[in-house]
C-alpha cells in the first residue's frame, strides 16, 4: 500500500503541545519537539520525527534495531503511521471491536499475540477488505489459499469475510510457516512473500534472518510495518495519538441463529429477525448473495441486538487501557 505523509503541527510553549486534536502536557511527546522559542515570525512550528527505539520485542524475541537498514526501515513505517492520522486513528477504533475476537483464537492455536498486528497491516481490520489482487477479508486470503486452509467459498458463501473462521485459517498458515522456519519474523515475511519465495531466497542469499534478505520492497517493509504498528498501539500517546473511551468503536452483542437449510430470500430472513438486510450483511459479510445455499453444511448467522446498535450513551468498553490518554 502506498502511504502519503501529512503534517502534524505541534503548538509549543510552556511544555504544552496539541497532538492529534487533543491538548496535552505529556513530557515524552514534548521532549521530541525541536525547541523553537526564538524562531522567526511566520515560520511554522516544527514537525517531529518519530523516536526509534534501539530494540523491539516481537513474539518474545528481542530484535536489535540499531543497524542502519533496520533503523531506517522502522523509522519509515513509524513516520507513515504517525502522519497518516485518519487511517491510524481508525485502526484503534476498529481494534476495540475485533481484537477481542482475534486474540483468543491466536492464543488457542499457540500463535504469538503479536500476530494480531499482521491483521492490522493486512486489512486495516476491515472484514470486507478486498485487494486489487482479489485477496479478501481481515487476513487477506486469495481464494486458492483460503480453500486450502479449510474456508468454504461458494457462490453464496465466502468465509474469507468471516473474522473468526478466517483467523483460524490464518493460524493454520502461521503454524506451517513456523514449522518450516522456526522464526516468527520469517513467518511474518512469508505471509506477504510466500513460503516458496522466502525459502528460495534464504537458499540463494545464505543469511540467517529474513530481515537480512534482499526482497521486493513490499516484503522487505512488511515486518517493519508490524513492528511500527505494535510500537504505536502499545504507546499511542508517545506517537501523537490521544483517544478517549468514547472514541473507540463499541462491541455490538449479537444473537446466533443456526441454519442448516437453504434460505431463498435473505431480505425476508432479515425482516423476520427485525433487522435490515444491510445490517444482516454488515454483521455477516460472508453471505455473498441474496440467498444462502448451505450444501449440507451448518452456518451461524449473527443477529445484532437493537439496544447495542446505537451510540446513545458514550462507549465505555476499552480493550486495552494503554490506548486511552490519561
Amino acid at each position: 500500500m502506498k502511504w502519503f505523509s501529512c503534517l502534524l503541527s505541534f503548538i509549543l510553549g510552556g511544555g504544552v503541545c496539541l497532538a492529534a486534536g487533543f491538548l496535552t502536557t505529556e513530557p515524552q511527546v514534548a521532549e521530541q519537539v525541536i525547541e523553537v522559542e526564538d524562531q522567526e515570525p511566520g515560520v511554522s512550528p516544527m514537525t517531529v520525527s518519530p523516536e526509534v527505539p534501539s530494540q523491539i520485542t516481537f513474539c518474545g524475541e528481542k530484535i536489535d534495531l540499531t543497524r542502519y537498514n533496520m533503523y531506517e526501515g522502522i523509522d519509515r513505517e513509524l513516520s507513515s503511521f504517525m502522519y497518516f492520522h485518519s487511517t491510524t486513528m481508525l485502526l484503534f477504533k476498529r481494534a476495540n471491536r475485533y481484537f477481542p475476537v482475534i486474540e483468543p483464537i491466536l492464543k488457542a492455536n499457540n500463535i504469538p499475540d503479536d500476530f494480531k498486528y499482521l491483521a492490522v497491516i493486512e486489512s486495516h481490520l476491515d472484514p470486507s477488505a478486498k485487494s486489487p489482487a482479489r485477496a479478501i477479508g481481515v487476513w487477506q486470503f486469495l481464494e486458492s489459499t483460503g480453500k486450502e486452509k479449510g474456508l468454504t467459498i461458494t457462490t453464496t458463501v465466502d468465509e474469507r469475510y468471516h473474522v473468526e473462521k478466517s483467523t483460524e485459517a490464518a493460524c493454520k498458515y502461521l503454524k506451517e510457516a513456523y514449522a518450516k522456519y522456526g522464526d516468527w519474523v520469517s513467518v511474518a515475511s512469508s505471509y506477504n512473500g510466500g513460503m516458496g519465495r522466502i525459502s528460495s531466497e534464504f537458499s540463494k542469499q545464505q543469511v540467517p534472518s529474513s530481515l537480512d534478505l534482499w526482497l521486493v520492497e513490499e516484503t522487505m517493509r512488511y515486518a517493519y510495518r508490524m513492528f511500527a504498528i505494535k510500537l504505536i498501539f502499545e504507546n499511542p500517546y508517545k506517537y501523537g495519538f490521544a483517544l478517549k473511551a468514547s472514541d473507540l468503536y463499541k462491541p455490538i452483542t449479537c444473537d446466533e441463529v443456526t441454519v442448516s437449510n437453504d434460505i431463498s430470500d435473505l431480505v425476508a430472513f432479515a425482516k423476520s429477525h427485525d433487522i435490515t438486510y444491510a445490517d444482516l450483511k454488515r454483521f455477516n459479510p460472508w453471505l455473498r448473495d441474496t440467498k444462502l445455499l448451505t450444501n449440507g453444511k451448518q452456518y451461524i448467522i449473527l443477529i445484532p441486538r437493537k439496544k447495542d446498535m446505537y451510540y446513545q450513551t458514550p462507549n465505555r468498553t476499552v480493550h486495552d487501557q494503554r490506548w486511552i490518554a490519561r
